[in-house]
């Protein structure tokens, strides 16, 4: 009997005692929580992958004649626009093509107050569709015009086998993964 009450009194001290470890360890729990800093997620333009073909933007950044759309498309936000999977046709203007804009133009357009008119210029440029320059040239034979991501549309022609888009000559191409760029030395202003 005396080895009953031994066992009893130790099984009744570790029952105690693990209760009191358990709302011990809760009374922690709730006293010690941090104020943790929101993080905003950055979207898929922040994702950074060094094994896959770039996407337009990454080429673009990787460009240092694009310098200046570079810094338009992060001042407008689109940059996870540019980026998504496509096909996405970019007509992309030179840092020369911001130049010839009147003075004050682009500073102006950079204002976070500008955003959202920066946004619809650039949009101007970006045709949601698949638009390689053998398609460009079968859409110049037929008379079409290009819809834009702004809601407009361009003409696109053919002229002494350059191809124009809104009466800018498209002067390089560059593949990437999610579609293609079309180098052009003039700002498709809406």
């Amino acid at each position: 009997m005396k080895a009953f009450k031994i066992i009893y009194l130790v099984a009744l001290f570790l029952f105690f005692s693990c209760k009191k470890e358990n709302s011990n360890s809760n009374s922690v729990n709730t006293t010690s929580i941090e104020k943790k800093e929101v993080v905003k997620p950055q979207g898929q333009a922040s994702f950074e992958d060094e094994v896959s073909d770039p996407n337009a933007l990454q080429k673009a950044k990787s460009i240092v004649d694009f310098s200046t759309l570079v810094t338009a498309i992060e001042a407008a936000g689109v940059q996870d626009a540019i980026v998504n999977a496509g096909p996405l046709t970019i007509f992309a203007p030179l840092n020369t093509a911001f130049e010839k804009l009147p003075a004050n133009t682009v500073e102006d357009l950079l204002k976070p107050a500008n955003k959202s008119k920066l946004a619809f210029v650039l949009k101007n440029h970006v045709a949601p569709a698949n638009f390689p320059l053998e398609q460009l040239k079968k859409e110049a034979k037929k008379g079409r015009k290009l819809y834009m991501a702004s809601g407009n549309y361009m003409q696109v022609e053919n002229k002494e086998g350059k191809i124009y888009v809104d009466g800018v000559e498209v002067i390089q191409t560059v593949k990437v993964s999610n579609g293609w760029i079309h180098v052009i030395d003039q700002v498709l202003v809406p």
